[in-house]
């Protein structure tokens, strides 16, 4: 019981922080102060994290390395894109 719940807590905490940046992000409507190479490398580290564990099919690997992965490639996507930021130099 104690190593499944140890299991939700990160999957819940990362998962939150993940969606917390990419709800300001989506409310502000830029990607202003959002550094993709980061998130990049956050993505990177969770879905080898995900490969390392072996835990293919459980649930809380599913969500919480698998979900974050997406996530963070998503906010490193919208950062590269430069997610709502004018190109000053065409003003």
């Amino acid at each position: 019981m104690l190593i499944e719940i140890s299991g939700w807590i990160p999957a819940v905490i990362i998962l939150g922080a993940i969606i917390l940046q990419l709800a300001t992000m989506l409310r502000r409507g830029s990607s202003a102060g959002v550094n993709g190479t980061v998130w990049l490398m956050f993505g990177i580290a969770n879905l080898c994290l995900y490969i390392y564990t072996e835990k293919y099919w459980e649930l809380q690997s599913i969500v919480g390395l698998l979900g974050s992965a997406l996530l963070d490639f998503v906010i490193a996507g919208l950062a590269y894109g430069r997610y709502g930021l004018r190109n000053l130099s065409s003003s």
